[in-house]
């Protein structure tokens, strides 16, 4: 069983979250259709977005129509418009700080931004019992994700020095269209780490991030174990019968 879920960007944030039964274990991912009458250009280094949008030629037959009354009043076209789009600003800072009986001290750090070690989010997806992904595509998911957020455990030892123990124990990711949707994905953290409340604190952080960015129908999916766990996040299932729906190849 998996789950679909979107929250509002109102200022008290509805979670919406439909129950749909996959037929395989693929993920679905959103794909965004660009009208073949717009022009698009995009640019990795500066993610700069330009738009043309629909030119006068298309709005000439329009205007002839309804102009039947002279009087009628015309709106232009638009013109074409030039947005800069930003990245999401990158966070890092301590979420939890503790003392252990041996005098080290361990905290728990939440980042978004920076990059993570394919090896590594494969050792923690083998702690959790995913199975295996090739490594170039989990490369390319977080390359290509909108926002990536971990959680690394930093444990200092008593005169160790420079010598911090850093192991990644949690992450998260969200696609997007840049504008109205995101999809949380591949939410997990470690096993000897759980039931601390960091799982809760990653989701609701990424979710923070992407409301402010004016993100706000985000949806995600879950294995039916863990319905309990985003539902105490203020998911909701079947929300007016609102369904997700899965395509996948059948050979």
């Amino acid at each position: 069983m998996q789950i679909y879920g979107a929250v509002s960007p109102s200022p008290s944030p509805r979670a919406i979250v439909s129950l749909i039964s996959c037929p395989c274990p693929c993920q679905v991912s959103n794909q965004l259709r660009l009208p073949c009458n717009q022009s698009t250009e995009f640019r990795r280094g500066s993610k700069r977005l330009k738009v043309s949008h629909v030119t006068a030629a298309f709005w000439e037959p329009l205007r002839s129509g309804f102009l039947k009354n002279k009087a009628t009043e015309v709106i232009e076209p638009p013109s074409s418009l030039e947005e800069e789009e930003e990245e999401p600003l990158p966070q890092e800072f301590v979420l939890v700080e503790k003392t252990h009986p041996d005098g080290s001290i361990e905290q728990i750090i939440f980042s978004s931004g920076g990059d993570l070690d394919v090896y590594d989010l494969q050792a923690l997806c083998d702690k959790v019992g995913w199975p295996r992904r090739p490594l170039s595509k989990v490369a390319a998911a977080l390359k290509n994700s909108y926002m990536v957020a971990a959680l690394h455990s930093v444990r200092k030892s008593p005169g160790a020095g420079e010598n911090d123990q850093k192991k990644l124990i949690g992450m998260a990711r969200a696609t997007s269209d840049h504008a109205f949707n995101a999809t949380i994905w591949d939410v997990l953290v470690d096993p000897s780490y759980q039931g601390q409340g960091l799982g809760k604190a990653l989701v609701e952080k990424l979710i923070r991030a992407l409301l402010q960015r004016d993100i706000g129908n985000i949806s995600l999916f879950a294995d039916s174990q863990v319905v309990e766990f985003y539902r105490n996040l203020g998911f909701e299932p079947d929300p007016e019968g609102i369904k997700g729906m899965f395509w996948s190849p059948r050979y």
